[in-house]
Formats: structure tokens, sequence, C-alpha cells
């Protein structure tokens, strides 16, 4: 970036620096433009990025009374780079005349890498962006060097402004925040899912009739740091599907789910770990009565591994999407803090699908709640009450119980004396051909069956309370090719933990 471009360096986020530009000042028209209404008025400004740019870009709109319409497009290059290197990578989004500072007051948009151009009036929206009135002030075009090449990245930004009258914005219509249900059930969902509200290529028509189809009974639409598509779903949810408002909050050092929030809730994206600002948003979130989950915490890609820790977690995505390598390891870090005791995180599974061919559903999380509201899954997933499953095919029942008629189920705790015999049982329904049923303690794996050649299957064991702190189950297909020594197929079905805490004498 040549320094004559350059105004200041700091913290003009309130957390990550951030490079700012000269402004794009449109309060005088040059030579030939005009100025009556429906005229517009463009101004270009290009630029260059070397490696190690700062993670945002502010480039100043000057914008003057009149406006109706602010229009943005811009285009970078690509060069080739060496096999293994990123390439260029560049985010955009705007923010109004309240400003950039965090948390994100004046927010309009962002639609990462997936757009080249959008807009904003009064009267509607490029998706990702929020329609409402362009008023006049200091606007900035936020631009997110994701990647640079060793090359650098040359950038070229065009501004349009028209001018006339505001219309009316249209309120938006958030979805309820109950459907009918089946009172105390368990209820299948996706709570991890993009459309075309952010990078994803489905519109909420398309994700609602996938959800419909894969069983589900609830969604959560979480758009990458953006609420648009909080008022996207206008006549697709119904009785038999329920959706709720959150927001992928994705950082340079991790992503997080905002799952449940109070629709229109904004959650900003803009800090890394060295920044000590995730607790606050984390905060955020509660108070906006949602519940913050890591999501795909092992992915390889860049930005994605989680640093923050799970201080202020109420769950943890383990299984995102397919079951890859990064799941089984999403599950050993899982199950090594399990076994370390004191608090424990609930495992959730979400496609994380985008488009097609990615599945809705694939896998999803079975949660036990007393209605489909959105209250009562919150609730349900908070606690763990939740198995994770490929599919709505496979269906799972698991618990502990003793001689006296006590039982816990997932996600519960059964108490007694340490030499209180308990037998575990675990039933499987619509699990994979070839596949195997398994249990798990804190010691280890204890039993592994074969499931009938239809998938289905009862494992029954005998313990005692002193001998296992906690109990979960698997059902696992066979290994593909013969898999790798030691390591099991990939996940069909996984519960949370039933605990056995020990009471009084052995």
């Amino acid at each position: 970036m040549n320094r004559r471009d350059m105004l200041r360096i700091g913290a003009t986020t309130g957390a990550t620096a951030a490079v700012t530009l000269a402004p794009l000042d449109f309060a005088r028209a040059a030579p030939g433009e005009e100025s009556g209404d429906g005229a517009t008025t463009t101004r270009t400004v290009r630029g260059h990025l070397d490696t190690g740019a700062p993670d945002f870009v502010h480039l100043p709109v000057l914008v003057p009374r009149g406006v109706r319409r602010i229009a943005v497009s811009y285009r970078y290059d690509r060069p080739q780079v060496p096999a293994g290197t990123p390439g260029n990578a560049l985010d955009i989004g705007i923010f109004d005349e309240r400003g950039t500072d965090l948390p994100g007051a004046g927010f309009r948009g962002w639609s990462g890498g997936f757009r080249t151009e959008f807009a904003i009036s009064a009267e509607e929206a490029t998706p990702g962006y929020l329609a409402g009135p362009v008023n006049p002030g200091t606007w900035h075009v936020i631009l997110g060097p994701y990647t640079v090449a060793p090359q650098g990245l040359d950038y070229e930004v065009t501004v349009t402004l028209e001018r006339g009258t505001a219309g009316s914005t249209p309120r938006p219509v958030y979805p309820p925040e109950r459907a009918t249900g089946r009172g105390r059930a368990w209820y299948r969902g996706d709570c991890h899912l993009h459309t075309v509200h952010s990078d994803g290529q489905r519109t909420p028509a398309e994700v609602a009739a996938a959800a419909r189809a894969a069983g589900l009974d609830f969604i959560v639409t979480t758009e990458h740091n953006t609420t648009s598509g909080h008022g996207a779903w206008q006549g697709l949810w119904g009785d038999d599907l329920l959706v709720l408002c959150g927001e992928e909050v994705t950082t340079r050092n991790g992503h997080y789910l905002a799952l449940g929030i109070d629709p229109g809730t904004f959650v900003d994206w803009r800090y890394r770990a060295r920044d000590d600002a995730y607790g606050r948003f984390a905060r955020r979130v509660h108070q906006a009565n949602g519940l913050v989950v890591p999501a795909h915490a092992h992915a390889t890609c860049i930005g994605c591994s989680w640093k923050f820790g799970f201080r202020e977690a109420d769950a943890v995505e383990l299984w995102n999407g397919p079951w890859t390598a990064d799941d089984e390891l999403s599950l050993a870090s899982w199950e090594t803090l399990l076994r370390a005791g004191g608090d424990w995180l609930p495992a959730m599974g979400n496609s994380d699908a985008h488009r097609e061919p990615q599945v809705v559903g694939l896998p999803q999380t079975v949660v036990l709640a007393d209605g489909l509201t959105r209250r009562d899954i919150l609730a349900g997933l908070s606690a763990g009450r939740s198995y994770l499953a490929e599919s709505s095919s496979v269906e799972l029942e698991f618990g502990v119980s003793d001689a006296r008629g006590r039982h816990a189920g997932i996600g519960g705790r059964l108490a007694a004396p340490g030499g209180t015999p308990v037998t575990v049982r675990l039933a499987v329904r619509g699990g994979p051909a070839g596949g195997s049923a398994r249990l798990l303690t804190d010691q280890g794996l204890m039993r592994s069956y074969a499931l009938a050649p239809d998938g289905s299957g009862t494992v029954t064991w005998q313990t005692t309370v002193s001998n296992v702190g906690f109990v979960r189950a698997e059902v696992r297909h066979a290994p593909v090719g013969g898999g790798v020594p030691g390591l099991p197929g990939a996940m069909a079905a996984m519960t949370n933990p039933v605990f056995l805490d020990r009471v009084g004498g052995l």
C-alpha cells in the first residue's frame, strides 16, 4: 500500500489493527456530473497490499445528503502461487455513518469473498446486507485481506451513489419461537447452515425444503458475520419446522456459532484471541438468550483452528459434515476433556451445508426437549440431552439403570453407592450394515458388538458405579478397505455421556 494513501494505522475497530485510506469524497460533484434525483456519482480507488497486511482495510466514503442508494463493487488480482502457498483472498463489507468501532453499531453487511458487488437502499439490500436509509456522514467500505500471495494483492473498489428520496424500509418478519411439536420428545435439528445470505448457494426456501426432506424438526440459520438471513424465512417455517436465528462468527482465530439468539442480534467478529474481546461477545450471545458453540475446532482451513478456549462455551461442534480425520481429532480432544472431569461440554453434530451436493442434516443433533420451542431446544442442547446421527434413519436408545429402578438417560446422572450394580443398555435402529455398536467409558472402549444386517442391535453391559465415571455410545461404519489399524470406521451416530456419581459408602 502506498504511504500517501494511508492516513493511519490503529485499533480503529476497537480490537484488531486496521489501515484507513484517504476518503472518497462525494460532497462535490466533478465536472459534468448531474446532481438531480436519479443522478449517479461514481468514485474508484486502487491500491496494493503486501503480505503481512493488517486484518482490515477501511475505505471512508463521505456521503452527502440526498442519497437514496449506495452500490459497491470490487475486484482484485489472483496471481499464480507455488503449490501449498495461499493465494489472494479479499473479503468485503460495509459500515454506515454510526462508525466501525466494536461492537459494530454501524454494521450494514458483510459478504466475505462470496460477492463482487452489493447495494443498499432503504427499500432493499443485497443478501448479506441490511436495508435502511443511506444517511449522510462517513461510511466505511471494509476490506479483509484473508490471505495475500507472495506477490502482494492489487485491488480496485468502485463506489456509486444514487441521489433521490429514500423510500420506506420493510419491517423484517422473524420466525416464531415455537412450532406445534410432539410435547416432550426427541427432535432432530441442523444448527449450522448457510444460504445466499453469506457464502451458500442455496436459497432459504431450498434449505427449508432440504431440511424437511432430511426429516428435521428444527434448523438454525448461521450466516457468516451477518444477520441479514434472520428475516429471510417468511412463509418457510411451519408446524413441522422450527427456524431459529443465529450467526457463524468467523474470527481469524476460529469460528463459533451464536445459536438461537434474539432475532436481529449482531455479533461482531473483528478480533483475535490476543485482543481479549471474545469473552465480551460470548456474553453478548448469552444476553441475547443464545448458546456459544465453537465450530469445527480442528478444521485445517486458514483461521479455522480454535484458539479462544472453552470457558464461555455451552457446547462444541464435534462433528461437522461427513465424518473425516478432523472430526476424529475433535472427538479425541473432547474425550480427553471429558475424562479430565469437572465441567463438560455437550457435543453437537451439524452439516455446515453450503451447496449441492452437501447434505442438509448430515449430521444432525437429536435432542430431548419438552417441546419444539426455542427455549426448550436450547435447554436440551446445553444440558447434553442429545445424540448425533448421520441421518434421520438412525435411532438410538441409551441409558443406565440399577436394580432399584433408578435410571439416567443421555446427559443425565445416576447417583448411587459405589458398589451398586448398574446395567448399561444401547438399542440401535437404522444403523449401517456391517457396522458396530460400541460402549466407551472414562477407562476406554469396554464393549463392541456387530450390528445385524439391517443395522439394528441391542447391547447391554453390567458394571458398578465405582468402576465407571461416565459411559457413552457410538455406532460406527465398518472400516473402508480394512481402514487404519487400530482405528474404527466412520461415525454413524454417537451419544453424549451418562454420568455415574458415587455417593455414600463403597
